[in-house]
C-alpha cells in the first residue's frame, strides 16, 4: 500500500470509531425495538460494525453511515431469523415485520425519524438501568451500551479487572432475558422509581470520575464527560422531568472546577483553596441555567437539584470569603428531611461549622460518631479533625487526620490528610 493509501485507510479507521462512539447507543437501541433481546441487538450492531471495517475502506464511508449501520445490521437480522424458522415457524412472522420495515422505510441511506431514535434511547437507558439490577451492573451495562466503552475501558476507569466488567454485564443481560424486561418507556405507576434508578446510575459514574473511590488519580474526567453527556441526552428526552435537569446542573457545576483541582505537580488542591479564575464558566453558565430549568419545573425541591443549589451558592462567591454557608446550612438541612442520609448530615454538619462556627459544626459532627454506617467513612474524621484544627486543638486533630488518612482509599485523599496530620494548614474540601 503506497502512502496516500494508507493515509486514507488510517483516516477511515478514525472515521469508523467516530461514527461507532457516537451510533451504537442509537443503533443498539432500535435494534433492540425490532428482536426484543438485548443480547442479539448487541451481537448484530458489532456485526454491522465488521461489516463497515471490511467495506467503508473500500467503498469510502457512506453519505450517512448511522443508516448505513443500521440497514446492515437489520439485513442480518433478518437472515438469522429466516435461518432459524425451518425450527421455529413464528419466526418467520417477525422476518417478514422485519422485512417490511427495511422496505416502507430503512434503507441504507435514510435515516429513522428523530422521535423514533429519541423514543428507542430513552427505552434503552431505562433498561440498562433497571433496578431488577444491582449497581455495578446497571453502571457497566449503561457504559456498554449508552456510553460505547469496551469492556476493558470500563475495567480500567474503575479499576477492576476486566473479567469482572464483563461477567457483570453478561449476568446483567441473563437477568433481563429472566425478568422478560418490556423495552418500553415505564408506565406513569412505576415511571419516578425507575427514573431515580437510571438518575443514580448517571451520578454514580460522575462521581467515580469526580472524586475516584481507589487507585492514585483523585478524577478520571472521561467519565464525568461520559455522564455529563448522558444527562444532557436525557434532558432533551424528557425535558419536563425537573430532576434531570438537576442532575444536569450538578454535573456541570461541579466539573467547571476540574481545572483548579490539580496543582502543577498533580497534588489534590481542596474547595476553599482552589484559584476561582480557573474555574470553568461556560460549565458555571450551563449549570445555573439547567437549575433555573429545574427550579421552574417543581420548585427545585429534589434530591439534585439541591445538590446543584449547594454547587451554585460555591459557584456565585468570587472568593471563599464570599460563600453564602447559612444558605448552603439550609439547603442541606432540607436534603436531610429528603434523604435522611447520614452523609447528608456529615455535610450539613460541616456547612454549620461554616456559618456559625466550628463548636457548632463539631457537636453535629459527634453526634453521627455512633452511626455505624460512617465507620469506616474517611470524610467523617477528617470533618472532625478540622473543626478539632480551626477550635485550636491542634494535637486532637492531628489524631483525627492520621485515622482519616488510614481509611481512605485513594491515594491523593490520603496525601491530603497526611499533610493536614503533619501540620499543613489548610482548608475542608
Amino acid at each position: 500500500m503506497n502512502e496516500p493509501d494508507s493515509r486514507a485507510a488510517v483516516e477511515t479507521s478514525a472515521a469508523i470509531e467516530i461514527v461507532w462512539r457516537m451510533e451504537a447507543p442509537k443503533l443498539v437501541a432500535g435494534l433492540m425495538r425490532l428482536v426484543r433481546d438485548l443480547g442479539a441487538a448487541e451481537d448484530l450492531a458489532h456485526d454491522a460494525l465488521v461489516a463497515a471495517l471490511e467495506q467503508w475502506p473500500r467503498d469510502g464511508v457512506p453519505r450517512n453511515p448511522g443508516a448505513w449501520l443500521m440497514a446492515a445490521a437489520r439485513r442480518r437480522g433478518i437472515d438469522q431469523l429466516r435461518r432459524r424458522s425451518m425450527q421455529a415457524r413464528k419466526h418467520d412472522g417477525l422476518a417478514r415485520e422485519l422485512d417490511e420495515a427495511i422496505r416502507v422505510g430503512a434503507a441504507p441511506d435514510e435515516p429513522a425519524g428523530a422521535d423514533d431514535i429519541g423514543d428507542d434511547l430513552l427505552r434503552l437507558m431505562f433498561i440498562a438501568c433497571h433496578p431488577v439490577l444491582p449497581a455495578d451492573a446497571r453502571v457497566a451495562l449503561t457504559l456498554r451500551l449508552l456510553g460505547g466503552l469496551t469492556t476493558d475501558e470500563i475495567a480500567r476507569a474503575f479499576l477492576v479487572p476486566e473479567p469482572t466488567i464483563a461477567q457483570r454485564i453478561v449476568r446483567a443481560k441473563k437477568t433481563l432475558a429472566k425478568k422478560q424486561v418490556p423495552f418500553e418507556v415505564p408506565a406513569p405507576a412505576e415511571r419516578m422509581v425507575r427514573l431515580a434508578s437510571l438518575l443514580e446510575v448517571i451520578y454514580l459514574v460522575f462521581n467515580e470520575g469526580y472524586a475516584a473511590s481507589t487507585g492514585d488519580d483523585w478524577m478520571r474526567p472521561a467519565l464525568c464527560d461520559e455522564a455529563m453527556r448522558l444527562g444532557r441526552t436525557l434532558t432533551t428526552l424528557i425535558p419536563a422531568e425537573a430532576e434531570v435537569h438537576g442532575l444536569v446542573a450538578l454535573m456541570e457545576l461541579q466539573a467547571s472546577r476540574f481545572g483548579a483541582r490539580l496543582g502543577p505537580k498533580g497534588e489534590a488542591i481542596l474547595l476553599l483553596e482552589q484559584d476561582r479564575n480557573r474555574w470553568d464558566r461556560l460549565l458555571i453558565t450551563r449549570g445555573l441555567a439547567a437549575l433555573d430549568r429545574a427550579v421552574a419545573l417543581d420548585g427545585g425541591g429534589g434530591f439534585y437539584a439541591l445538590q446543584a443549589g449547594v454547587a451554585a451558592c460555591h459557584a456565585r462567591a468570587a472568593t471563599p470569603a464570599a460563600t453564602d454557608w447559612a444558605r448552603i446550612a439550609a439547603l442541606y438541612a432540607r436534603l436531610v428531611d429528603v434523604t435522611r442520609s447520614p452523609i447528608v448530615r456529615l455535610n450539613h454538619a460541616v456547612a454549620v461549622g461554616m456559618a456559625q462556627g466550628p463548636a457548632a459544626g463539631l457537636v453535629l459532627v459527634d453526634a453521627l460518631a455512633t452511626d455505624t454506617s460512617l465507620r469506616a467513612y474517611p470524610y467523617l474524621t477528617a470533618a472532625r479533625g478540622d473543626l478539632l484544627e480551626r477550635l485550636g486543638r491542634l494535637d486532637e486533630a492531628r489524631a483525627a487526620f492520621t485515622q482519616a488518612a488510614s481509611l481512605a482509599g485513594n491515594t491523593r485523599d490520603r496525601d491530603v490528610l497526611l499533610a493536614r496530620a503533619r501540620g499543613r494548614a489548610t482548608t475542608s474540601p
